[in-house]
């Protein structure tokens, strides 16, 4: 299955305690929509979250967000492990 990095930005007084609520969700979601969230990261200063995400497509990944918490993301590529 196709990995994607998701880009959240300007995410004004973003906390990883937030973040961490935010991908409960995303957890207890993503099986209806066939993606497994991987792991996330957080940059509390710059208001920026990226999230690792194994999903068929780009969409099934928003679906997810836009279900758990709204929270969808700006950015989403495909990305390849190495």
């Amino acid at each position: 299955m196709p990995l994607y990095m998701d880009t959240h930005r300007k995410m004004k007084g973003v906390t990883a305690a937030a973040v961490a609520e935010a991908h409960a969700k995303d957890l207890e979601v993503q099986g209806k929509h066939g993606v497994e969230y991987v792991h996330y990261w957080v940059d509390e200063k710059n208001g920026t979250i990226q999230c690792l995400v194994r999903a068929p497509n780009p969409d099934a990944a928003a679906r997810v967000h836009r279900e758990a918490h709204g929270l969808v993301a700006d950015e989403i590529h495909e990305v390849t492990e190495g």
